[in-house]
Formats: C-alpha cells, structure tokens, sequence
C-alpha cells in the first residue's frame, strides 16, 4: 500500500468517525431536551414573552409571543433527535455548522422551560446580550488587529482595565465624557505600543510580555483606586454616555431599541466591525496585514516592511482594547470599580478564536457570549431553579466549550506568536 492511499483512507476514516460522533451528540442533545425540560412542565402551562421595550422612541407594540411549552420542548428536541438521527443513517454535508443549530434548538427549550407559567421580555433581553458583548467584540476586535500580523495579545484585559480608570478620572476631572474616551484610548495605545516594542524590539515571549501588562495593569489600578480614589470620590464620577435613537431605524420594532437606540460606543464598536473587516479583505493594508501574519519573510522579499506593520497594527489593537475598557465606565456604570473587567478582555480572545480571527465572525461570537452572560442575569432574576452559581458560570463554561474545540477547529495566521528577524 501506498503512503498515498493510506493517508487518504486514514483521513477518511477519521471524518467519519467526526460525522458519527457528531450525529451521536446531536441525538443525545435532542433526548438531553426531553429529559431535562419535559417531565418538569405542567400540562397546559404556556410560555409569554414580551416583544416590546421601553425606551424613549416607542416603536409601535407587538402582541406578546404565547407558546404551549411542553409541545414546544416536545418540538423542538425532535429536531434535534432527527438531525442526529440523519446524520447518522445519511450524513449532512456540513454537519459541524448544525452544532450552532442544535445548540439553538437547546437555547429554546431551555427559554421555554424557563419561562413556563410565567413571562419573560425577550427583546430587553435580546438588548441586553448586545451590551454585554460589547467589550466582548472590543477584545476580539483588538485581538484580530495583532494576530493577523502575528503578535499574540494576552494583554487586552490589562489594557482594557488601565483604559476604564484612565476614562473615568480624566472625564471626572475635565467634566466631558469625550476627553474620558480619548483618554481610554491613548492609554489602550501605550499599552499595545510597550506590547509592539516588547515583543518586535526585544523579542521577548510574546505571552509573558501580554501577562505582564495584565499584572501591572491589575496592580496599579487597585493600588490607585484604593489609595487615591477612594478620597478623592469626585474623580471617580464621570456619568455616562447616553443612548443615541437613530430617526425612522430606532422605532422598527425589536430591532430598533436592541441596534439603533444604544450609546456613541456601541455604534463605535459596530462601526469598528464593519470597518475592520473592509480593511482586513478589501484594502491593500489588509492583504499586507494577512501577509505578515501568514509569511512574513515572502512579505519582506515583497518589499512590504514586517516591523512597522506590526507596530502600527498592535498599537491600533491597543486603542480599540482601550475603547472597551471605556465601555466600562463611560458606557455603563460611570464610575470605576477594582478589576471591573472581570475576565471580559481573555473572553474576546476566545470570541477572535471562534470567530477563526475574522472580524464578523469574532462579533457573533461575542453575542453568543453576550447571551450567556445576558441569560444568566435574567435566569437569576426569575428564580429558575438553578443554583446561582451554576449561573454564573454560563459565560465562562461557553468559553471552556468554544476553546476546547468542539464547535471545530479553528487555525491561527500561520506565523503567529513567531518572532520574525529580517536577515
């Protein structure tokens, strides 16, 4: 035998083993479904959800949405057990994309359950999963801005922190939001300038140099915001930006008060989406980005310079890293709190990886986590019979889930986290 043939049929075999292990777990997810949400439901109860949110522009009202629950869990845990059992008698073509289906399926039966017998805002929570994954977009955003040329950044949750308090105290003491959020962002651009140096200069572990950043950042914001801000309480009381309705885009209905109806930094962060992924595909900046991240050494013979494209792309990360940081404080609760973060900037570096370093894809990734983060809060607030810490622990398990690989593997611009010395 060849070694041809028999890398061909190991790859084979290996997809599929892949397919059958996917159709098992789609079957299993479906019975999970039943066993799980079904017995638990009175015969007859309903599930109310509100389709309308207060908000100053009032969008003309829906009827609020009233399904039977048990026959809804009963529905869609069906689906689920027919995906699986396809995919196991003939096979989809793409099975690993019905893995975000099925966890959909999962999400509602989970919804339904929830909310039997009682009423649950879906639109407010709906808005709720885009404010939560604001900074969640802001830290894969960053993320993607210095991986695509090859520079890992663990230092977007330091520089995330050092951005909320520099915000606040200088908003506080100027009394203007926007120099806050200028600020924010020159302090996010230091930091992923010391990032650039550290690790293009001096070649120094490109881990070690994010990690210290986030100690430093963590040290230093603690250590200020219990020595100084805690007497001087007028610098840590900026206020914060308020939401900005769209005319005619901000009265559609659910869709209007969860896009067109939010604050200056969250039309900033969906700009930045759109922005980032027309330079990254579209421009002649962005092919070079993608060349030094992918080859850096064929880019250089290309004439393209492989150190000031890392330089000015990691410190354009630092500035947006900084714009989430902001979000913290500016476009949420308008003072600053100790380790406030609480993990967000790690979160977006799993939201670029599951995004497979694309600005889009980090984005939709970013509400997943926003919605488990968001749900969480709502669970609480209902009283579901789920241990509070178990609540808690949404966000972070969905993280566990994405980097482990089960929802598929994802590759890194071949380059990155090497450092590169021009011969």
């Amino acid at each position: 035998m060849t070694p041809t043939t028999f890398d061909w049929t190991t790859f084979r075999h290996t997809h599929l083993r892949r397919e059958r292990v996917l159709g098992v777990v789609y079957l299993l997810m479906g019975l999970l479904i039943w066993f799980l949400f079904f017995p638990s439901v009175e015969p007859g109860a309903q599930a109310k959800f509100g389709l309308n949110l207060v908000t100053a522009v009032k969008p003309p009202p829906l009827p609020d949405l009233v399904v039977p629950a048990r026959g809804t869990i009963l529905l869609v845990g069906l689906i689920s057990a027919f995906i699986g059992g396809y995919q196991l008698a003939r096979g989809f073509r793409d099975p690993q994309a019905l893995m975000g289906v099925v966890l959909i399926l999962f999400f509602v039966a989970f919804i339904v359950w929830a909310t039997a017998g009682k009423s649950f805002n879906l639109t407010g929570m709906l808005a709720s999963t885009l404010l939560r994954a604001t900074p969640i977009a802001f830290g894969a955003l960053s993320g993607i801005w210095c991986e695509r040329t090859a520079v890992i950044n663990i230092g977007i949750e330091g520089m995330m922190l050092s951005a909320a308090f520099t915000s606040v105290v200088v908003a506080s003491a100027v009394h203007s939001l926007w120099w806050g959020l200028v600020a924010a962002m020159i302090t996010g651009g230091i930091l992923g300038f010391v990032l650039a140096v550290l690790a293009i200069r001096f070649r120094v572990d490109q881990i070690i140099a994010g990690t210290a950043i986030n100690i430093f950042a963590v040290g230093l914001t603690s250590f200020l915001s219990s020595s100084w801000l805690s007497v001087r309480q007028d610098l840590n009381a900026a206020g914060n930006f308020k939401p900005i309705p769209i005319p005619v885009l901000a009265k559609i209905p659910i869709v209007g008060p969860i896009f067109f109806n939010v604050n200056i930094i969250i039309y900033l962060m969906i700009g930045l989406v759109i922005l980032t992924h027309i330079v990254l595909f579209y421009t002649r900046w962005g092919l070079r980005m993608r060349a030094v991240g992918e080859h850096p050494k064929a880019a250089d013979t290309l004439g393209i310079n492989v150190y000031f494209m890392r330089y000015v792309s990691v410190t354009v990360g630092g500035v947006i890293a900084g714009l989430g940081g902001a979000y913290f404080t500016l476009g949420s609760v308008g003072r600053f709190d100790e380790a406030m973060t609480a993990g967000k900037g790690f979160i977006g570096l799993a939201a670029m990886i599951f995004g497979k370093w694309t600005p889009i894809g980090g984005f939709i990734a970013s509400l997943i986590f926003g919605l488990a983060d968001a749900l969480q809060v709502k669970m609480a607030i209902m009283s579901v019979p789920i241990p509070s810490e178990f609540l808690l622990m949404a966000p972070y398990l969905v993280t566990i889930i994405v980097l482990s690989g089960v929802v598929g593997r994802a590759e890194p611009p071949a380059a990155d986290g090497q450092p590169y010395v021009k011969e």
